[in-house]
């Protein structure tokens, strides 16, 4: 068969079905069965969840705004501090850009220093971080002001709460969530009791990481851990890596 009467045939089959039932209608005889739709097969997705809580500390990963210092300990005349570019790069000597944004310490050593073997011998790059830029946090549900907050130095739940506007009359401050990415990417979900901390002065405050959701949910509200899962699941791979937006390479 000849690859034109191959292609023809190939377009003409989603079409069999309804020329059939016109030609059924317009005659009184036909020879072949009438061809019975067979159903499509269809795919279930079992629901991931949130992985198990934990509290290790992940190596620090650059992100823009912050500050890095850039040392080249055989060519001192290339040690310069640079600052994390929007695009997530930082420019230095001789070289391209070089990605920064979502690389540890350790990943943006390499990564100069890869960049600096085609200029120096054997180079050597070590890099330190000078100052970061805010943690940025969101959080929603029943606060006076919720949205995407930048947080100076050191922050917890409580505190973003209270830069939020603090409870509504209507928040369950006894089981705020927080949503977290955990070590291997997936998002960690916890509850904390803020009212103790508010009446006796031992609340889980919860130390927040950048782009931290906290969620206060609404006083009598038992579903609240459903509806993380269905309204956050889609922001939070976007507001937990740097790099999904994109930017990736050197």
């Amino acid at each position: 068969m000849h690859r034109r009467t191959i292609l023809s045939a190939a377009f003409a089959l989603p079409f069999a079905a309804t020329g059939l039932s016109l030609g059924l209608a317009g005659c009184g005889h036909v020879d072949r069965e009438p061809i019975t739709p067979t159903a499509r097969p269809t795919a279930t997705f079992s629901d991931i969840g949130y992985a198990d809580w934990s509290d290790q500390e992940p190596d620090y990963r650059f992100y823009p705004g912050d500050e890095v210092e850039v040392t080249v300990p055989s060519a001192v005349e290339l040690n310069k501090s640079v600052v994390v570019q929007p695009d997530g790069r930082v420019a230095l000597p001789l070289i391209a850009p070089v990605m920064a944004a979502d690389r540890t310490i350790g990943e943006l050593e390499a990564a100069i220093t890869q960049a600096y073997s085609s200029q120096l011998l054997r180079p050597q790059v070590q890099v330190s971080i000078k100052s970061t830029a805010p943690l940025k946090v969101f959080v929603g549900g029943e606060v006076g002001n919720p949205g995407a907050f930048d947080m100076a130095g050191d922050s917890d739940a409580l505190r973003a709460i209270i830069q939020a506007g603090g409870f509504k009359t209507s928040a369950k401050r006894t089981s705020v969530v927080i949503i977290r990415r955990g070590p291997n990417g997936r998002a960690m979900l916890r509850t904390a009791n803020l009212l103790s901390g508010m009446t006796s002065g031992r609340a889980d405050l919860v130390p927040l990481r950048r782009f931290d959701v906290v969620y206060v949910p609404r006083s009598g509200v038992s579903e609240a851990g459903l509806f993380m899962q269905q309204y956050f699941r889609d922001l939070l791979p976007i507001s937990f890596s740097y790099a999904i937006n994109g930017f990736s390479g050197n």
